[in-house]
């Protein structure tokens, strides 16, 4: 089992948005952009890390050209995350994760669940609820949260909790599999090909897949009798896509709580973590020592989406650094970006849309 202790510094050049998602214990996070930029020690072997240990090998080597002890680390994160939960015991540890979640987190995550469920009537009597779970951190702890209140909720409903597996590798799927065994939900598998599908496409190829994934799970969630699917959205997903939309899309729009869904008759889309904010879903994680997976598809396996010129990844990580700089001068920030789009004044803009078409200010506008 590698650890950073001694004469051996971990480097882990994944961007800082999958650093923060998971890690190797005592690894430092320096993005491959920056890596020729750092003051990098010569007296420690530098261990090199990335997602599946294809890019980390070629910075390997590039540092030990420049003269650095430096060694790539084979299969990377996911393939240390492997070993790590190989060598433990399954342990069904969902008494604790519930405990934690009614004790030393009750405010931040199940007081701010159960108000996105009460207040934008998310979960109905009698609703069939199909929870989907891709194995991170916010669907897990969604899927935890939905199963506790269910368990005691003043009113029936059904919950499926659905895994679709796209083209996993067996080493990923095995890692949902022990996740969800060891928080103690029961999961239904179903396999598709989009993966596959979408492996050649060069323009927007993740835009496809989420596309994609989303239909499979209306689909299949339909098939089981369910009339919703909950994805774990969480609050800062929330913040970020309504400056992303201004600043990169020219336009005012927010990530909804819930949702008809437009090509699936009857069934709806359910955002139950909207209100909880990620750090706290982090230090739920971490206080019950659970590791999840952030992608698993086959192009961050190969390493290619963590490159530094990941689109995606960069703009919502500049967006994520923008609020953390707004937030040093104006620590509301955060709670005013959520409730802009609650308090449009239609009054006051100068134009806006709807179901019938753009309208603008002149429309109602009277002169002097």
């Amino acid at each position: 089992m590698i650890n950073a202790s001694g004469n051996t510094l971990i480097i882990d050049i994944r961007d800082e948005l999958s650093f923060e998602y998971g890690h190797i214990d005592g690894a430092v996070n320096i993005p491959a952009e920056k890596l020729d930029k750092s003051d990098l020690p010569k007296d420690k072997k530098l261990l090199i890390c990335c997602k599946s240990g294809l890019i980390s090998d070629t910075e390997a080597e590039k540092l030990r050209e420049l003269g650095y002890d430096a060694e790539n680390l084979e299969g990377g994160y996911y393939g240390w995350l492997k070993e790590k939960l190989s060598k433990e015991v399954v342990e069904d540890i969902s008494q604790d994760a519930e405990r934690s979640i009614q004790k030393k987190f009750r405010k931040e995550i199940w007081n701010r669940f159960t108000q996105s469920v009460n207040e934008y009537e998310l979960i109905r009597p009698n609703d069939r609820i199909a929870v989907c779970i891709s194995g991170g951190k916010d669907s897990m702890l969604m899927a935890k949260l939905i199963q506790m209140l269910h368990r005691h909720s003043k009113f029936p409903f059904e919950v499926k909790y659905l895994v679709m597996d796209p083209g996993y590798s067996p080493a990923n799927r095995e890692i949902i599999e022990r996740n969800a065994k060891r928080l103690g939900i029961p999961i239904t598998v179903f396999e598709s090909d989009i993966f596959d599908s979408v492996y050649n496409v060069e323009k927007n190829p993740c835009y496809l897949c989420a596309r994609m994934r989303r239909g499979h799970l209306y689909s299949k969630a339909q098939e089981l009798g369910c009339n919703k699917i909950a994805l774990g959205h969480h609050y800062d997903d929330v913040i970020e896509t309504i400056l992303m939309s201004m600043l990169y899309g020219g336009q005012i729009q927010t990530m909804m709580p819930k949702l008809n869904s437009t090509n699936f008759e009857g069934m709806q889309l359910i955002r139950p973590l909207y209100m909880v904010r990620e750090d706290d879903i982090k230090r739920w994680r971490d206080y019950n020592g659970l590791r999840f997976i952030q992608c698993a598809c086959k192009f961050t396996d190969t390493c290619t989406t963590c490159a530094p010129d990941s689109r995606t990844v960069s703009k919502r990580m500049e967006i994520k650094q923008l609020i953390a700089k707004l937030k040093l001068v104006n620590p509301q920030v955060e709670y005013n970006i959520f409730k802009s789009v609650e308090n449009v004044m239609l009054n006051q803009v100068i134009a806006y849309k709807d179901d019938e078409g753009r309208h603008s200010f002149l429309e109602r506008f009277k002169e002097e």
